[in-house]
């Protein structure tokens, strides 16, 4: 305890660096001169004990370049904290939704981001050698280092998968509106495919730029994901990018990476993608790709009805029961 106070002076606000469902995130530095981000439970934070050891449990076993790693925990009367290796780049959203961030990431590293995302999450629910599903992916939970390497992040809420089942009921829905697939929001479903979905949502945010809660269409009937599947059905895909995109000379890849997008979201979970497929399909030049279907969650009222009903990154203690 006294390390960690003496590393963020204190939690002193020159130090706070950032703010989520969990409680404040601060930047501090080791005797030894190492940099550290310590997220310390708020008082007043919804996420409970439970999550914290959820998150303390499985993070401490991941070891993957794409995964953020967690150096160490303190739990100290009310006092709970996690220290992690510090991101100096803050996360993925700041750069995405932000017109100067934007304008440092070019279509190759936007590429191995989306690349770099992918292989985290089949780590997660493949190579790890357990199914954990996260639960809360979004941008602002992709972190980045000094290279901009990708980073997923904040476990509070993921969950171990076991058995043969095809989806696991939650009695209280936590995560984020916006991300979420449409039989976890509606349902309380998760499985793999929720993380699939999510996934999705990043693709299409990283290639247009634009965050999915935020996109109005000029006549409010659909958000990002519509308007995606509107241009790919009208065969005007690279309509859909950042302008700060090379379109003219990875015209290929980006089409290629909107289709995986729009696979990922489909609404029923049958139809999309595992990781393992997505990062072959990422990585396989000549791979014919299946047609998407009209994709879950696309009409823009989906997204004002959640904004008004759930707080961003709400969480609570979640109770776990197996579908029947």
């Amino acid at each position: 305890m006294l390390t960690i106070l003496a590393a963020t002076n204190n939690f002193s606000k020159e130090n706070l660096v950032g703010e989520g469902g969990f409680g404040p995130v601060y930047k501090g530095k080791m005797s030894d001169g190492q940099e550290i981000a310590v997220k310390r439970l708020s008082r007043t934070s919804k996420q409970g004990i439970q999550e914290f050891m959820n998150e303390v449990g499985l993070v401490a076993k991941f070891q993957h370049r794409n995964l953020v790693r967690v150096l160490g925990g303190c739990v100290q009367g009310d006092e709970r904290m996690l220290v992690y290796e510090y991101m100096p780049n803050r996360s993925l959203d700041h750069f995405i939704f932000d017109p100067q961030g934007g304008n440092l990431l070019n279509w190759r590293k936007r590429y191995e981001m989306i690349m770099g995302i992918a292989r985290g999450l089949l780590y997660l629910h493949q190579d790890s050698r357990l199914t954990i599903i996260h639960r809360d992916l979004k941008t602002s939970n992709i972190l980045l280092d000094d290279d901009l390497l990708p980073k997923i992040s904040d476990f509070g809420l993921a969950h171990i998968f076991e058995g043969d089942l095809s989806a696991i009921k939650a009695k209280t829905i936590v995560g984020t509106y916006g991300y979420m697939s449409p039989e976890y929001a509606v349902h309380g479903l998760f499985s793999p495919k929720s993380d699939v979905f999510s996934f999705g949502v990043i693709v299409l945010e990283i290639l247009s730029g634009v965050k999915n809660s935020r996109y109005r269409s000029p006549d409010h009937s659909h958000n990002l994901l519509g308007q995606a599947w509107i241009l790919w059905k009208e065969e005007r895909p690279l309509d859909f990018m950042d302008i700060n995109c090379d379109i003219k000379n990875m015209s290929s890849e980006l089409i290629k990476c909107l289709q995986i997008g729009l696979l990922c979201v489909q609404k029923v979970p049958e139809d999309r993608p595992t990781m393992l497929s997505v990062v072959f399909m990422l990585s396989n030049e000549c791979m014919t790709l299946p047609e998407p279907k009209l994709p879950g969650f696309f009409m823009e009222e989906f997204v004002d009805y959640n904004q008004d009903h759930c707080s961003n990154n709400a969480t609570t203690i979640t109770f776990l029961e197996a579908r029947d």
